[in-house]
């Protein structure tokens, strides 16, 4: 997504609704917000995500109960998301062959392998399937994929491998391949809602809006749910919207646009810019995405009418890049960057697995843009000089309940960290941290590993990089 608002009056400290967990104020000034706080001798253990943290007392000053979350719901840019659901299991045994498999936290190769060697092909898919899951769960998608393709071998037609694969496989920007994958599975369980479920996932991020529909209809008859639901409502709107748009295509995009409200000059500019930051990308990220990236050009009143959308929104890349160009005849400079923007989250999504936060998503997608803070910069360092800023957990959940201002200062950290992380160690630290993330590392791991910081010593770090940089 692109902030449509300027940044103004970002040094002012800015109260952030749905306050819960916990907050840490350390004696040399600095705050840690957590979800969990509590004793261990003389020692304060906090938990952020599924991370564990220690602290010595002797550096506390104190512990406010109820703070910012660290992790709100799901982000506006998490491209491609999927709500949680558990198919009904059609394994056998998986109960009694779960504490054999997962043990410490890790799968165990060794019984996996042993569970294999039985000959038992239901056997062989369930334990393999464990693996996946279990691996899914932690967003390690490669080797959940590759513990998902392994079941389907001994059980290619098992509905529940086939729902939890085409998951995987939507979720890292591959609709298309996915959609046989979901097919199989409501052909295989068709009283199944999650089969049709996960169909309508694979259609309409694969551009079937129209099939979506009725997949998500059928699920709903199957089973009440609301996020079905409210995905059902969002196809709906696209489709009553874009009933009369046209389409064209191009080595690595399909445009939706509607011919009344867009110039064929325009229509033709918008390509060309796509497909020369699809070339840029791929050399500055590489992973580039699998399957063709779907465009549409909206007016403004359509736009918010199908994204529902925040106000300060831009633009939108959820799966689909949704650019509103009303008024427009050709391409200019701010269009330009909108497409790289937004064309940049899908690059950052396929390379991280779909696990990338939102401030990272941001930061990365501004710099590439590219945009710099200007003076911007300024107002930041004394944010951050006055303790004000918003703590980069905070901003591991979702920008789209962001007032403006409130967006403005979560963009402006984003942008900042990272180029931070890119003036003091590389573009080529900014892929490793992503690629970490999609091997199941939390961010603050990963940045850990990285650049050796956790999120309390990269914010004062990225504090005296803005005030060396930016400060008066």
């Amino acid at each position: 997504m692109r902030l449509r608002v300027t940044i103004l009056f970002i040094w002012l400290a800015l109260a952030l609704a749905g306050a819960s967990g916990d907050t840490i104020h350390l004696k040399n000034g600095r705050t840690i917000v957590a979800d969990r706080v509590r004793e261990n001798g003389n020692h304060l253990e906090y938990d952020i995500g599924d991370d564990s943290y220690a602290i010595s007392k002797s550096s506390v000053d104190h512990v406010d109960a109820g703070g910012m979350p660290a992790h709100a719901s799901s982000g506006a840019a998490k491209v491609a998301d999927l709500p949680t659901f558990t198919p009904a299991d059609s394994l056998a045994n998986e109960g009694d062959l779960v504490g054999k498999i997962i043990k410490e936290g890790k799968i165990d190769p060794d019984v996996l392998s042993g569970l294999e060697g039985k000959g038992n092909a239901e056997l062989s898919a369930t334990a393999d399937f464990i693996a996946g899951k279990f691996e899914f769960e932690h967003g390690n998608i490669a080797q959940a994929r590759t513990y998902f393709e392994n079941a389907l071998r001994f059980q290619p037609d098992n509905s529940t491998i086939l729902i939890y694969y085409a998951a995987l496989l939507v979720r890292t920007g591959n609709a298309a391949s996915a959609l046989p994958y979901a097919q199989r599975a409501v052909r295989s369980a068709p009283q199944s809602p999650d089969a049709y479920t996960m169909l309508g996932y694979a259609q309409f991020a694969s551009d079937h809006t129209k099939e979506a529909v009725a997949s998500w209809k059928r699920s709903l008859e199957l089973r009440p749910d609301s996020t079905v639901q409210q995905f059902l409502a969002k196809a709906q709107r696209e489709e009553n919207v874009e009933s009369d748009f046209a389409q064209h295509e191009s080595s690595h995009f399909v445009l939706h646009y509607e011919g009344k409200q867009t110039s064929e000059n325009l229509r033709s500019q918008i390509m060309a810019a796509l497909e020369s930051d699809y070339d840029d990308l791929a050399r500055d990220l590489g992973n580039p995405p699998r399957d063709s990236i779907l465009v549409t050009l909206y007016t403004e009143q359509a736009f918010f009418d199908v994204t529902r959308a925040p106000t300060w929104a831009g633009a939108i890349n959820d799966g689909k890049l949704r650019i509103p160009v009303s008024g427009l005849s050709s391409m200019t400079p701010d269009l330009a960057r909108v497409l790289k923007h937004e064309l940049a989250h899908s690059f950052i999504t396929q390379l991280s697995g779909g696990r990338c936060p939102p401030w990272l998503h941001e930061g990365v997608a501004q710099f590439l843009e590219p945009k710099s803070l200007g003076g911007d910069g300024h107002q930041l360092s004394l944010l951050f000089k006055a303790q004000h800023n918003i703590p980069l957990n905070a901003l591991e959940g979702s920008f789209q309940t962001f007032s403006g201002a409130q967006a403005s200062v979560a963009y402006a950290e984003s942008l900042a960290a990272v180029s931070y992380i890119n003036d003091s160690y590389g573009m080529s630290d900014v892929q490793r941290i992503l690629q970490r993330i999609s091997q199941g590392s939390s961010t603050e791991a990963a940045l850990r590993a990285t650049i050796h910081s956790d999120y309390g010593q990269f914010e004062i770090d990225l504090a005296k990089y803005l005030a060396d940089k930016y400060g008066e």
